[in-house]
């Protein structure tokens, strides 16, 4: 309707006119397009400058030859920018809004003074207006474009449409913003370097006496006829490449180890595992937000990494780990960081699916639940980052990998949460017949 009224309003009124400038800007055949299946596309990603910010969107068209051209590559990173300007924006279009969400913004809106002043028969109809613009604010597709802010998205997306002849829909989008939800600790440097103070004063009190007592059984076991064990600069040098541990902790290593290099390595390993442990506890509320896009831009991933300090995220080993994350999901078919963020109803749906086995249902009544329980363990552990083995050293697990970047780095390490899209799952595409197809658009099927 708005199309149609600006059209004569741009013509002065002829129809004529006004079907020739709609055919021109596409707008009425475009409308046409949007019921055909768009099942072809592309995932795309875009992190800010900082990377405290990113975004994934995907991006549909209706073949793969649209989707590697210029104009529609060119559209999907407009989209992207967009949404990563667009703060307040949750969904594609208002139809997404989820019912409850505008049932409390009603409840809420109802229980406002101005509302409640207001005659009885006509509170309702103020209050839907005000959700409808509430909700409008929350939709990609009603924000004004920020390159032509005279146009919305649909506008801009309507004659993408009319220009490249297919019907194209964003699907779907994630945006994630550095640390939000996270409580930051209130900071008093003052105190907290009291605090740290002491600690060290405590540490090598304890680390003095610990040598104290350690003394006598080094004297006795470390070399034999009380030799002692010699270390060479050679070895503390590999050791130390291997591990990146500090000099001093490098030599006394071998010297713990007899000069064995693969020993020593694991005792600093077990050193700084232990060490990563009571990290695990402390507030990560900085970081870095990266994606990985696959070539082909049909598999894409936005990932959030914490650290505890901006110093840290900046330094290469850490934006290695978030690069080697985002690769590790793109890899991996999981859904979830660790297998206790599992949502309840999706464990409880299969333990029940567990439950009707025929196999559980042969089984003595009272193992069954521990068989169960077992089962449903061992699904949500496949379908958990942490518990995948690491793409570039299949040895270990993503987890135990962080551990091991923890006790490098010195801080906190978490991956707080992950998006992975897969171009175009989930959508019935049509299985063409062309002969039928020729048929049915010649009259004669």
């Amino acid at each position: 309707m708005m199309d149609a009224k600006k059209a004569l309003m741009q013509t002065e009124g002829d129809i004529d006119k006004a079907v020739d400038f709609l055919r021109k800007k596409g707008l009425a055949s475009a409308d046409k397009k949007a019921g055909r299946i768009a099942a072809e596309g592309v995932v795309a990603s875009y992190i800010h400058a900082g990377s405290r910010l990113g975004v994934l969107v995907e991006l549909n068209c209706e073949t793969d030859f649209v989707a590697r051209g210029d104009k529609f590559k060119e559209l999907v990173a407009d989209m992207a920018m967009q949404i990563a300007a667009s703060p307040e924006v949750t969904v594609v279009s208002v139809d997404d809004v989820p019912a409850e969400v505008i049932k409390k913004e009603t409840d809420i809106e109802m229980g406002k003074e101005d509302i409640l002043s207001k005659p009885e028969q006509i509170r309702g109809k103020i209050v839907e207006g005000r959700i409808a613009k509430t909700i409008k604010t929350m939709a990609l597709l009603e924000q004004p474009f920020i390159k032509d802010t005279d146009k919305t998205v649909a506008t801009l997306i309507k004659e993408a449409v009319s220009t490249l002849g297919e019907n194209i829909q964003v699907r779907r989008f994630e945006r994630f913003v550095l640390g939000e939800g996270i409580e930051k600790r209130s900071t008093d440097l003052a105190k907290e370097v009291e605090e740290q103070t002491k600690a060290f004063e405590e540490a090598a009190t304890k680390k003095a006496a610990e040598a104290a007592a350690a003394a006598p059984a080094e004297e006795a076991t470390a070399a034999p006829a009380g030799e002692e064990v010699k270390v060479d600069a050679k070895s503390v040098k590999a050791l130390r490449q291997a591990t990146g541990a500090g000099m001093m902790d490098a030599k006394k290593a071998l010297m713990q180890c007899g000069g064995d290099i693969d020993k020593a390595t694991e005792f600093l390993r077990k050193k700084g595992l232990a060490s990563a442990d009571k990290k695990a506890g402390r507030v990560a509320a900085e970081g870095a937000v990266g994606a990985y896009i696959h070539a082909g831009s049909r598999l894409g991933v936005l990932v959030e990494v914490n650290c505890e300090t901006e110093f840290v995220a900046r330094g290469d080993k850490f934006k290695e780990l978030v690069a080697d994350m985002a690769m590790q999901i793109a890899a991996s078919d999981v859904s979830i960081v660790a297998a206790q963020d599992a949502p309840a109803d999706e464990v409880e749906r299969e333990r029940a699916i567990e439950m009707q086995k025929e196999d559980i249902q042969s089984k003595p009544e009272a193992i069954r639940g521990k068989i169960v329980e077992g089962r449903v363990a061992k699904i949500f552990k496949e379908r958990a980052l942490l518990e995948q083995a690491f793409i570039k050293d299949t040895s270990k697990t993503v987890a135990e990998h962080i551990k091991a970047q923890v006790a490098a780095i010195g801080e906190n390490i978490q991956v707080r949460r992950f998006s992975r899209y897969v171009l175009g799952e989930g959508i019935e595409k049509r299985s063409d017949d062309f002969a039928a197809e020729v048929a049915a658009a010649t009259g004669k099927a």
